[in-house]
């Protein structure tokens, strides 16, 4: 199976755990690092997620894992915050972060380029907008190939 089949595979089992958790599954990976396989979990909440919050998460989804066994090899399973850089996956996601700065990256050149780093203002149906140096940038959020939020100083 495909690095992104277990990982949309995993997300799709715990995706239950969250409906009734003030949690969120911000997003889901699985990599392999060195000679050892890593499932990471990033998860989120209002105000943030603590350690505590990361350890409880994981013994709820570790039976599940084992249950269901998705995952052919064996494997490093990691549970935590997204960080105060946390990627922008869901369009909500780019409604509740407006007025935070961000970069995205576009699969293809908007206006000749394909990175920027802006002021998210707001969405315009699937459209993310993005303040520039004083200008407005509409990305189409089909479009954006990565986006993360940047730490202001």
């Amino acid at each position: 199976m495909a690095k992104q089949n277990i990982a949309a595979t995993v997300a799709e089992l715990i995706q239950p755990l969250f409906e009734d958790a003030e949690l969120e599954l911000v997003d889901v990976t699985f990599t392999k690092e060195g000679s050892g396989w890593y499932l990471r979990i990033f998860i989120d909440k209002p105000g943030g997620v603590g350690i505590e919050d990361c350890q409880d998460f994981s013994r709820k989804i570790e039976p599940i894992l084992d249950e269901k066994d998705p995952i052919p090899q064996s494997y490093i399973l990691e549970v935590s915050s997204p960080g105060i850089e946390r990627p922008l996956k869901k369009l909500a996601d780019y409604e509740r972060f407006s007025g935070s700065l961000a970069n995205i990256t576009t699969y293809a050149p908007l206006e000749g380029k394909k990175n920027f780093r802006g002021r998210l203002i707001s969405l315009r149906g699937n459209d993310v907008v993005l303040a520039v140096n004083g200008s407005e940038i509409i990305i189409p959020f089909e479009q954006v190939a990565g986006a993360h939020l940047e730490v202001e100083f």
